[in-house]
């Protein structure tokens, strides 16, 4: 039975649309019309779609609705273009970072059905990027765009194939729990359970009994058996979060469990057999901890076979406006129905603040935004973002000159990654000219990019 291919086309008003949408129909496709990106954001939540084929020209205000519409809905989209857009350097920065093709009118129906058809591969092959490391589960997702979180994406890839403890590093608030619940959905556990424990958070008097559990009478209070996390994470993960607060003692039981796979209950005698796989994370310097002998060198090893370390939101920059109108959409049903999204003077200040909270930071100042805003656009007040609040020290002219140059070059080397002449072109700069201001601003290249010609 042939699969239904279900494509929606924006701008379906155009002079040649009549013709197409006939051609398209006979070679297969079950298509929905929209005569602008309005329309075609109500169809796609009434009628789910797995490509998009839209007219995009060189106007600034359908561009911006373009790219809204594009950023909204995780599907492949190809671009019906004009030849005179491959000579806006705007327009082709949309068509490079939102389109999975493009094709110049007239159209060549042919030509049409085989980008589409590609394009439906793709979607069907893998979700997009950025959100590829996706928890429906989890309080909120993980998204990114950043070489930095595709180098994460591919490391929990990596680790989920294999069985052997993983240790995760990171800032609080970064998401250390949920790259652990990922590297667990993508491994061999994932019909398994996922038991998260955070050591900080348990009581000196009962993180024995939390973590192995008791019989019955074991102590004062003891009126039943307790079956502890280790045991409750048999056939699946376990989550040790911030492992670093782990009292002393506690250690030496959680080395002898991770040495022989085997726990006793306490006031128990019987041995147990427990298969479960451990993960383990902490904002701390353990390496510092194990030298100032806060922290078991040999437990520090075996929980560190395997490490991830997720990165601070402050190093992923250009995240920053993509996570927060991720958040924002996530929580449509708590905001006034007026709120329509972000200013730009909010949008600005928060790529400048360092966001000391993390990913946990933005998700709660959104969330409160959402609620306080009584306009259509969240201002930086609404954020708590006014100016005087920054937490970045005050700049001179000059220097606010020089910071603006500067990130608007790591974003656009980024975006083409490190593609020189795709970079100058978007910038509208020569490769000289943009040679010269990677050296003045001493960019250095991530580890796994290269400044291409």
């Amino acid at each position: 039975m042939e699969v239904t291919k279900r494509l929606l086309f924006v701008g379906a008003d155009h002079h040649h649309t009549p013709p197409v949408i006939a051609d398209m129909a006979q070679r297969g496709w079950s298509i929905q019309c929209a005569p602008d990106t309005f329309h075609a954001d109500e169809l796609i939540h009434s009628h789910p779609c797995d490509v998009g084929l839209m007219y995009v020209d060189v106007d600034k205000h359908h561009q911006k609705a373009a790219e809204k519409l594009v950023m909204s809905h995780p599907m492949e989209w190809v671009a019906l273009v004009d030849n005179a857009a491959l000579d806006d350097h705007v327009s082709c920065r949309i068509l490079s970072q939102l389109f999975y093709a493009y094709h110049t009118l007239p159209i060549d129906v042919a030509e049409i059905d085989c980008l589409l058809t590609h394009a439906l591969a793709m979607a069907r092959l893998a979700p997009l990027p950025g959100r590829d490391c996706q928890l429906g589960s989890s309080e909120y997702e993980m998204v990114g765009t950043t070489p930095e979180m595709h180098k994460l994406f591919n490391m929990i890839r990596r680790v989920a194939a294999v069985d052997a403890p993983v240790f995760i590093s990171g800032e609080s608030g970064t998401g250390k729990e949920l790259a652990a619940h990922a590297v667990h959905e993508r491994s061999t556990r994932a019909e398994g359970p996922f038991v998260a424990v955070n050591c900080g958070a348990l009581p000196a008097s009962l993180i024995q009994s939390e973590l192995f559990g008791h019989e019955k009478g074991a102590f004062t209070g003891a009126t039943q058996r307790k079956i502890g996390r280790i045991e409750a994470a048999s056939g699946g993960t376990l989550f040790l979060d911030e492992i670093g607060d782990l009292p002393l003692d506690m250690q030496v039981n959680l080395l002898r469990f991770l040495q022989d796979h085997q726990i006793q209950r306490v006031g128990g005698l019987k041995e147990i057999n427990v298969d479960v796989r451990v993960l383990a994370a902490t904002h701390i310097d353990l390496e510092a901890a194990v030298r100032e002998g806060r922290f078991r060198e040999d437990l520090y090893h075996r929980l560190n076979v395997l490490q991830i370390n997720v990165p601070p939101l402050r190093e992923r920059q250009e995240d920053i406006e993509v996570l927060a109108r991720f958040f924002f959409d996530k929580f449509a049903n708590e905001k006034p129905a007026q709120l329509r999204g972000f200013s730009q003077e909010t949008l600005a200040l928060m790529r400048q603040y360092d966001w000391p909270g993390n990913i946990r930071e933005l998700i709660n100042r959104v969330r409160r935004a959402m609620v306080m805003c009584e306009r259509r656009l969240i201002r930086p007040a609404d954020m708590g973002l006014e100016r005087r609040h920054n937490s970045r020290e005050v700049l001179t002219l000059e220097q606010a000159r020089d910071a603006a140059e500067r990130d608007a070059l790591v974003a656009a080397l980024a975006r083409n990654k490190y593609k020189i002449q795709n970079a100058a072109k978007e910038l509208g700069v020569s490769r000289v000219t943009l040679y010269r201001l990677i050296d003045k601003h001493d960019i250095v290249r991530p580890e796994s990019a290269e400044l291409h010609h």
